[in-house]
């Protein structure tokens, strides 16, 4: 597998912007994945370094892995480098310099760079379990984006993560403290960390969601191109990775899917990101609009 790392125009296809600039290392497969994890990360080396060891013990093992770095330091590129060495999937690592949040804008790198049809995003602090990438696999559907959830770990979980507990998947299992977090306040959404994988007891338990997270949602990259992907003038976390897209999907006739129960996932503990005004500024412009595809994504269109 040949990897070339390099500080250049990269060329993309089809109808994206005919280059951008990063520095990219990415493996050619020899045969498209059937998936594309895409990661998106800044800084938080240590918590990388457990997704990519959660991603090592996936029950389903078609696909790639492409971490999206909005300007970390050197320590990513390291765990990456280390990750290539004793992992089996494929792993690429976008990077441009830090001007502030532009998530967006790498995530639109990471759709370029991807090799495979079917594309499942999350953040580089959220630990995918055993079966994440399966359920999102199986469950896809064309004309539909599948929305996972999270549970919001607590502080004391947070802190006591290490790579064995990865390895063995004892992050996955909930004993006594975990119930008495979650009782306590302390811990989240615990009743979203049960996977269960009949669709009718799902159904039953009234387990269904509305809304995406951008950290745990999947989608065909044809419906991301149709939508002209992630609108780059957000300046902030909080509605251009997953308000905005679910809203411009629908108006593409994109509709959602629940993964609620399946493709579990385990945010790792800190303190709450506040939504700026001018984001939800933003969404609030884009909600009166029709127009599925964004002015500012994949393409650079005419205003």
């Amino acid at each position: 597998m040949k990897i070339e790392a390099k500080h250049e125009k990269v060329k993309s296809t089809g109808d994206f912007l005919p280059f951008f600039r990063i520095f990219c290392t990415m493996p050619e497969p020899t045969t498209p994945p059937a998936l594309t994890l895409v990661v998106a990360v800044y800084n938080k080396a240590d918590l990388l370094r457990y997704v990519l060891a959660a991603c090592a013990r996936q029950s389903f093992t078609d696909f790639e892995v492409i971490v999206a770095d909005d300007g970390s330091g050197p320590a990513i590129a390291d765990v990456v480098r280390d990750a290539r060495t004793a992992y089996p999937f494929p792993l690429g690592h976008l990077w441009h310099e830090d001007h502030g949040w532009r998530k967006n804008t790498m995530l639109n790198n990471a759709i370029r760079a991807s090799h495979a049809d079917y594309l499942v995003f999350i953040d580089g602090d959220c630990i995918p379990s055993r079966h994440f990438l399966r359920d999102h696999f199986e469950q896809r559907e064309r004309g539909r984006v599948l929305l996972g959830r999270r549970v919001e770990t607590s502080h004391r979980w947070a802190a006591g993560l290490t790579m064995a507990k990865i390895a063995s998947g004892a992050y996955e299992k909930y004993g006594i403290q975990e119930w008495k977090d979650g009782l306590n306040g302390h811990a989240l959404r615990m009743e979203d960390g049960i996977r269960i994988p009949s669709r009718i007891l799902r159904t039953l338990l009234l387990r269904t969601v509305r809304g995406m997270l951008g950290s745990n949602f999947s989608a065909w990259k044809s419906d991301m191109v149709t939508i002209n992907g992630f609108d780059e003038l957000y300046d902030g976390p909080g509605c251009g990775e997953d308000s905005d897209i679910q809203f411009r999907l629908g108006l593409a006739g994109i509709t959602g899917k629940s993964l609620r129960n399946l493709a579990v996932q385990y945010h790792v503990h800190h303190a709450i990101t506040k939504v700026s005004d001018a984001c939800w500024d933003r969404f609030q412009m884009v909600q009166k609009t029709t127009n599925p595809r964004c002015v500012h994504g994949l393409e650079l269109l005419e205003r």
